[in-house]
């Protein structure tokens, strides 16, 4: 009870200081348990809007920061989402929620198995995770209506670029010579995507290359 208390005052507070419009967004974030994806020592803290370590030198993202992001990729109920940077789970579990099917790629091959068990545990039905370099996207099951990225690269990736459907979203931290910035691209045509700045931000780098322990 305690915890579905937390969650509705997180919600709340996304509204209200973070300016997070979308109902169904709001909706997936006060379903899905974030304690969960973190240790239970830091449980008492799992709905304040802070990053937590998740071990591996990663961390979960903020809830603003999953809410925002989340609401600026648009998931639609039928649409195909790949999330690079599985991390936690958490924002893949809140995707799971809102697309039609989610594909997630971690780098760090513990981590993606530790992700999978909470997100079967959570029911995710629709969430896929595996171990894998994600700057290479997922191949094999794009294109994808929308992709969203947990780290932050010099650049969109190529790959990335071309798994989306014209019309696709790719919501992805950019590293600049002025700190990190949030962007949004869209494709609009077979070799045309027209990329917008969103707001400031801070994420871990994308790291290309498998992991160690990735199989």
């Amino acid at each position: 009870m305690r915890f579905s208390e937390a969650r509705r005052r997180m919600v709340v507070a996304l509204a209200r200081e973070h300016g997070v419009r979308c109902e169904r967004v709001l909706r997936a974030l006060l379903e899905v348990p974030r304690h969960l994806f973190v240790d239970e020592a830091l449980w008492p803290r799992a709905y304040a809007d802070d990053a937590l370590p998740i071990g591996h030198g990663q961390t979960i993202s903020k809830p603003s920061t999953v809410a925002r992001m989340t609401e600026a990729l648009g998931p639609g109920p039928e649409d195909r989402v790949l999330e690079v940077g599985t991390g936690s789970g958490y924002q893949a579990a809140v995707l799971g929620r809102l697309a039609g099917r989610v594909y997630t790629v971690e780098r760090i091959a513990a981590l993606a198995v530790r992700a999978r068990g909470v997100l079967n545990r959570v029911g995710a039905v629709h969430v896929v995770v595996r171990p894998g370099d994600g700057a290479l996207g997922w191949p094999g099951e794009g294109p994808f209506h929308g992709i969203l990225v947990a780290a932050a690269a010099d650049r969109p990736p190529r790959p990335l670029l071309e798994q989306l459907v014209v019309g696709g979203r790719l919501v992805i931290p950019v590293a600049g010579a002025g700190g990190q910035e949030l962007r949004r691209v869209v494709r609009e045509g077979e070799d045309a995507w027209r990329e917008e700045v969103l707001e400031a931000c801070r994420f871990v780098p994308l790291v290309s290359g498998a992991g160690q322990g990735t199989r």
